[in-house]
């Protein structure tokens, strides 16, 4: 598999954030799977609960049975880390997984998705987390098996998501989670998905209201940089959180016999939550569109000020230079009469300098009142 990387950097940091783009090679086996090179290894976490308890434990891909999702409590099988090929294969054969389902799931990115497979939904997301100690987010892959009694989630990095709130609840019983099935699960695990893009975007909003002042008082090329590299991250947000409206839409409206009517309530609610981050990354996009067009402004008026300054100083001096080279033209006055008496005169000296000065400083009056000095900073 070739993939070809688009660079993306964040605003502040400089750090870079990385949406590659994956392609079979000519001939590759449908199935195939490719493990990115530095991927994490893969590790499993089984959450069991019911509504009078709940378990969390790591376990070994050894203690991996079939047997464990059979009973009656709800079974959560997170797996953090997409770099053990062996690992992967093993789930994928206790979950009777189809070989174009852990094809999805392993080979990232894909586009998020939904797909039915006899008696399994497959939900492929975008995950976005922000980055601690500044603004910027990283992008991630999470894939959802959901079958009768079990849910399977497959994840690009270990202990990198959304889902502590989730835990959480499950862990301590809070509100209804423990008391409904792997639909309901899934349905909680997408909505922290989802919620998860607005600390995300609140960090951009600030970060344009910084650049909003900056562009107006003190542009630089700086700021340039800044702004593309907002639409370049503003674009990536785009691209995660735009193709899972649809992907949203069609768990509401068609997604089988495995997410209940009651689900299907509380996945519309969560289908609003994607159209309103949609709509915030839009406008968002917008802004930074016209940070450009400000940007573009503020250094056509500044460099206008420049000019008129000059223009201002140039005007005062061009009448002063003109008297300056009439006088330096060296004529002899004893020649001929007309030839600069004031030459010979014992106060031509002081007088072109008074006249020098009252020229600029009626100048200066005249432009005073016509108000090209109001605006000089």
């Amino acid at each position: 598999m070739n993939a070809k990387s688009v660079q993306n950097s964040s605003p502040e940091s400089g750090e870079e954030l990385y949406l590659d783009y994956h392609y079979d090679e000519v001939g590759t086996a449908p199935g195939t799977l490719h493990i990115e090179r530095g991927a994490a290894p893969s590790s499993l976490i089984l959450i069991e609960y019911s509504a009078e308890e709940a378990h969390r434990q790591r376990i070994d891909i050894g203690e991996l049975q079939p047997s464990c999702f059979e009973g009656g409590a709800v079974s959560w099988l997170d797996v953090h880390g997409l770099g053990s090929e062996s690992v992967l294969r093993q789930v994928g054969e206790t979950f009777e997984l189809h070989r174009l389902v852990l094809e999805d799931i392993v080979n990232v990115p894909q586009r998020p998705k939904v797909e039915q497979y006899d008696e399994q939904l497959v939900i492929i997301a975008r995950m976005v987390t922000p980055k601690p100690g500044g603004v910027g987010f990283y992008n991630e892959q999470v894939g959802f098996v959901l079958g009768p009694h079990y849910l399977l989630t497959v994840q690009e990095e270990p202990e990198l998501d959304c889902f502590g709130a989730v835990r959480d609840r499950i862990r301590y019983g809070r509100g209804q989670i423990r008391g409904w099935g792997p639909d309901y699960l899934a349905y909680a695990l997408l909505d922290a998905i989802i919620d998860g893009f607005f600390p995300v975007l609140e960090d951009y909003g600030e970060l344009i209201e910084a650049l909003e002042e900056e562009v107006v008082s003190n542009p630089t090329r700086a700021t340039v940089e800044k702004i593309y590299r907002l639409r370049r991250d503003l674009t990536v947000l785009r691209r995660a959180i735009w193709p899972q409206r649809a992907m949203v839409n069609q768990l509401v409206r068609d997604s089988g016999d495995l997410i209940s009517s009651e689900v299907r309530l509380h996945l519309q609610d969560c289908y609003d939550h994607v159209v309103q981050v949609l709509d915030i990354v839009e406008s968002y996009r917008e802004l930074a569109t016209s940070l450009m067009d400000v940007y573009l402004s503020s250094v056509s008026n500044r460099m206008n000020e420049v000019m008129k300054v000059l223009t201002v100083i140039s005007t005062i001096f061009i009448p002063l230079s003109f008297v300056v080279g009439l006088y330096g033209m060296n004529f002899d006055p004893e020649v001929s009469r007309w030839n600069m008496p004031e030459l010979a005169w014992e106060y031509g000296y002081p007088a072109c300098l008074l006249g020098m000065g009252a020229i600029a400083g009626g100048l200066i009056v005249f432009f005073w009142k016509k108000g090209w000095f109001r605006d000089f900073s």
